[in-house]
């Protein structure tokens, strides 16, 4: 990757805080690597992050457009606006409004599950590890980046077709498990080109939220 759209992800302002608050964390979560159980919380923390991917951006994100202004202002600084420019850059990032607080609800989850601080900081770790993997796998799959891997490629190209081809298929961003198993992943070449794909606000009926 070229050194100034690294520069460009890393000194996002979001992505700076996010990556402040991800050395802060994994540095108390570093002082217990010695047990099993801090492993397991990290992993786990970053599964839950892979399943929230796939339930948030089909299910929050792709939500038919709510009556209320203020919710549809949510959603479509959240989303609605990245399918109308997908490639303007402050729309590709999740904002710290959404992120910080859904890491926080998660945090304290954990702790009412396990009672213990250092298995909730690890887990929190494991959620920031693959929140800021998500946020760089889409920042280079909108950017003129071309991935190294075969893998990159790859996901680059199917994330695009769920811009460019049709908006109900291909919600995985980082990985396409939650589409195979949710049956949203289609060989593109079967799925017919989609009038709202840039333009969700046009998708159904509005509803009450």
């Amino acid at each position: 990757m070229q050194k100034k759209y690294l520069k460009e992800f890393l000194f996002f302002p979001d992505v700076t805080i996010m990556s402040i608050l991800f050395l802060i964390s994994i540095s108390f979560t570093a002082m217990h690597l010695d047990s099993y159980k801090t492993w397991i919380a990290v992993v786990s923390g970053m599964l839950v992050y892979i399943a929230f991917e796939y339930i948030t951006h089909r299910f929050v994100f792709h939500l038919k457009p709510p009556k209320s202004q203020f919710f549809l202002k949510l959603l479509k600084r959240l989303h609605y606006d990245h399918h109308a420019k997908p490639n303007e850059l402050h729309l590709l990032f999740l904002p710290l409004w959404y992120s910080i607080p859904n890491i926080v609800v998660l945090g304290v989850i954990v702790y009412l599950l396990t009672g213990s601080l250092v298995l909730t900081n690890a887990t929190t770790t494991g959620l920031i590890i693959f929140f800021l993997y998500y946020e760089f796998v889409h920042y280079v799959a909108h950017r003129p980046v071309q991935p190294k891997s075969k893998w990159g490629r790859w996901m680059k190209k199917v994330h695009l077709w769920h811009h460019f081809k049709n908006e109900n298929y291909w919600y995985g961003v980082t990985n396409p498990i939650g589409d195979v198993i949710m049956g949203t992943f289609e060989d593109q070449d079967h799925v017919e080109k989609s009038p709202t794909a840039k333009n969700l606000e046009a998708h159904g009926e509005k509803i009450e939220l």
